[in-house]
């Protein structure tokens, strides 16, 4: 994959949207407005000045009817692993690969002119090439998500985002982390929190927009796509190793959420650095 594959800027439109869209590059979206999308199959609004991140084969949607011009900023793993840096940015778990969170925040006129100034510069350097470019354009990638990393944990900080106040929904938290891939009920969970199935799904639901399930479900596939990304192991290990009966129910669960084979994955997203 040479350096124009692996790192982008385009003028995209919502309408470009319509429809469920996947890609094996991460992705960051800028653009102002007020609406609704679908990622993952979880609605979110934004309104004014948005900034939006994207995993790579996160299902993404446009959800209103209004057209709304946005950048989108894309790049392959191969060309500047978030793992990797995360001394540097600290955006994996902050700005992508996070369940609990939103996948977007809303910024000030002044960050969202500095981002599309940045934005710009890429393309500019893309256009004008040199020996160095690679290197000029991985750094300006790395301050836009640092950038981003610390305008996210400001506006985390100021509990603008998903605060969460109730006492058994963290502890649902730390028990998710612990035990997701033991124990796959809503109902053990709901039980751990001492609370009946219907309260904990309604308080969960309200919380995080999404059911216990979706997020059980997302946390294990979270995983599958860590080890698919930043191991050498088989698909076979990585089943074994996230408790599921063999590959072949492993591969169907995987597909079923991703919507396509962990093989698949892992040709188009890449084995990492770190797994070197």
């Amino acid at each position: 994959m040479d350096t124009d594959q692996e790192i982008e800027v385009q003028l995209k439109s919502s309408a470009d949207f319509q429809q469920p869209y996947q890609t094996p590059f991460y992705q960051i979206l800028l653009f102002k407005g007020k609406g609704s999308f679908i990622v993952d199959f979880t609605e979110y609004t934004f309104s004014g000045n948005t900034i939006l991140f994207l995993t790579p084969y996160q299902c993404f949607q446009w959800n209103s009817p209004a057209t709304i011009e946005m950048e989108c900023l894309r790049f392959h793993g191969d060309f500047y692993c978030i793992e990797y840096h995360k001394k540097e940015v600290a955006c994996n778990g902050l700005l992508f690969n996070n369940i609990y969170l939103a996948p977007h925040i809303t910024i000030s006129d002044s960050i969202y002119s500095e981002i599309s100034a940045l934005l710009l510069k890429i393309e500019d350097e893309k256009q004008v090439g040199s020996n160095f470019s690679s290197a000029i354009l991985k750094a300006y990638l790395q301050l836009i998500l640092a950038l981003c990393s610390k305008e996210k944990s400001i506006y985390l900080n100021n509990g603008a985002l998903n605060g969460s106040s109730l006492p058994e929904l963290v502890h649902f938290q730390e028990l998710l982390e612990q035990n997701f891939i033991q124990e796959r009920s809503p109902a053990f969970y709901a039980s751990k929190t001492h609370l009946t199935p219907n309260a904990f799904g309604k308080n969960i639901k309200k919380q995080f927009g999404k059911t216990p399930t979706q997020l059980i479900q997302e946390r294990v596939i979270l995983e599958a796509k860590k080890l698919l990304h930043l191991t050498h192991k088989s698909v076979k290990e990585i089943a074994a190793e996230l408790n599921f009966e063999d590959e072949f129910y492993f591969s169907r669960y995987f597909k079923k959420s991703v919507g396509l084979s962990p093989l698949h994955y892992r040709e188009d997203v890449g084995i990492s650095i770190v797994a070197k």
